[in-house]
């Protein structure tokens, strides 16, 4: 009897490593359909965040074809297309950014890896510096606490910054709507609010602020997910965190977080496929 468990215990660690070889090494396209009323022309938007410098295929051609075949208006990150690593490459995501930025206009919010190489010359030298340079070199707008209005579409775009504190693994900081207010100014009503801010964990301040539709990453799904019940451990090591990806809404205001492209605290992803967010803004009839 004895030997038959082993077996069974042997064949079930044998699939399981399988099954997380492979959600580690693939990506799978999921859509979203918002309408409002304040939109004044249908936008398709394609998300990324979390990448942290990997690569689907040469030059990331795989993830290049699918968003080009998904055909897209725009482009938005909420942070971490790179990895905060001393002296780490940066370009497998540099090859992603310069192909789609020459095709679409491509707006880029910071997450925690970008805060760190930008504010830290101490520990990732001219890591940051490069990296801005050549996101301003390949026309991709930057969005640190400000915002660009998309007159055509009717919609503002208000890029997050958040620093550290708002990121640590045990004692994290609270973060308040006011607070938001004083890092990007108000929230006009008369416009469809998009504001990419890296960390779900604060969907009640950002909904508070005024974000109609928050757009954010950061928790790679929970890395293990269980069928039925979700993602079992965040990035900042918390067990079965509340927003661990997908569609999110309370008092109408709504957000989306993306399980993430790649990995990097814990480097695998088991019943987690990456994802590529496509997210279709439509005007209300």
């Amino acid at each position: 009897m004895w030997k038959i468990l082993v077996i069974l215990l042997c064949l079930t660690a044998l699939i399981l490593l399988v099954v997380m070889i492979c959600d580690s090494n693939r990506f799978v396209k999921v859509s979203y359909r918002i309408s409002d009323r304040r939109l004044k022309k249908n936008c398709r938007v394609v998300l990324l965040a979390d990448l942290h410098n990997k690569s689907y295929g040469k030059h990331n051609e795989k993830l290049l074809a699918a968003i080009k075949s998904s055909n897209p208006d725009l482009i938005l990150c909420a942070g971490d297309l790179i990895t905060s690593r001393s002296g780490k490459s940066m370009e497998h995501a540099k090859e992603l950014v310069r192909a789609i930025s020459a095709e679409y206009p491509f707006y880029y919010a910071n997450g925690n890896h970008e805060y760190r190489i930008y504010r830290e010359p101490q520990t990732y030298g001219k890591m940051g510096a490069s990296y801005r340079a050549f996101l301003k070199g390949n026309h991709v707008r930057i969005l640190e606490n400000g915002s660009v209005l998309l007159p055509e579409y009717g919609i503002r775009i208000t890029g997050l910054d958040l620093p550290r504190g708002y990121y640590q693994k045990l004692d994290r900081t609270k973060l308040e709507s006011k607070t938001i207010s004083r890092m990007v100014g108000h929230a006009d009503r008369n416009d469809f609010q998009v504001l990419l801010a890296h960390n779900p964990v604060f969907f009640d301040a950002y909904a508070g602020w005024g974000a109609d539709l928050t757009l954010s990453g950061h928790i790679h799904g929970g890395i293990v997910r269980i069928p039925g019940i979700g993602g079992v451990i965040s990035t900042s090591y918390r067990l079965f965190p509340k927003y661990d990806g997908g569609y999110y809404e309370q008092n109408q205001k709504k957000m989306i977080v993306s399980r993430g492209l790649g990995s990097h605290t814990i480097p695998v992803r088991l019943f987690n496929p990456a994802e590529l967010v496509v997210i279709d803004l439509v005007t209300e009839e």
